[in-house]
């Protein structure tokens, strides 16, 4: 079965012109999609109707596009896209704190969105083919156990790795992760991250020789990028 054929599209938009224009050129890629006008509604409909990826406006009314991607990632890794006019909001949209896969600025061009839509759906499509996951993550214990045995991880290499897990196949810049494991926001050279990503990687493949899964992205910094293999 095709990405389109089995993908659903939730949009999430208070203009309802803009609303109409996307759900057209998403039901003309074959892709069927509803739309709902506020955020409570929304959240209503991804814990009930589990959809493929949400195009998710930043200016709701009640519960702004901020707010339901924080919501919806408590429970869900689905594709968020965000749709904004405020290009100052950018950075905090991907910002750590979001859980935002990517974003769109308006006024936007309709195919540039149906392209980002299909490429975050090949994306999902490829985390869900992959083999069951191999890792458990104990929030309360600040630990991950990778095949059952659980890694021999500092604090920082948890926060790092945690992050990361949480959305795979997305990039993170070494500021981002730098702020995701100093709370504090000390004054930290980004390119410390080099050498805990290395100490990461070392002590998965100490577990796991043949599984390299955190791939180097050439001038933006590091994902979670989990091959496809089968056991």
């Amino acid at each position: 079965m095709s990405v389109a054929a089995a993908a659903r599209v939730l949009v999430v938009e208070d203009d309802a012109k803009i609303a109409q224009l996307l759900l057209d050129y998403l039901r003309a890629e074959g892709l069927p999609a509803q739309a709902v006008a506020d955020g409570a509604e929304a959240l209503r409909r991804v814990s009930h109707e589990r959809p493929s990826l949400i195009l998710l406006d930043l200016m709701l009314p009640g519960l702004d596009g901020i707010g339901v991607c924080r919501a919806v990632r408590q429970f869900s890794d689905v594709p968020i896209i965000m749709l904004t006019a405020r290009i100052d909001e950018v950075d905090r949209l991907l910002g750590l704190d979001t859980g935002a896969d990517d974003y769109v600025c308006k006024p936007f061009s309709p195919r540039e969105v149906m392209a980002r839509v299909k490429a975050q759906l090949r994306r999902a499509e490829g985390r869900l083919t992959t083999q069951a996951r191999p890792w458990q993550v104990d929030d309360d214990r600040l630990r991950i156990a990778w095949r059952g045995q659980w890694l021999n991880l500092t604090v920082l290499e948890f926060r790092l790795l945690r992050l990361m897990l949480g959305q795979p196949g997305r990039a993170f810049s070494r500021a981002q992760l730098l702020d995701s494991m100093h709370a504090d926001d000390r004054d930290v050279s980004d390119r410390a991250i080099d050498s805990h990503v290395k100490n990461v990687r070392h002590k998965i493949q100490a577990l796991d020789p043949d599984f390299d899964c955190i791939a180097s992205i050439y001038g933006v910094g590091y994902c979670f990028d989990a091959p496809l293999r089968a056991e």
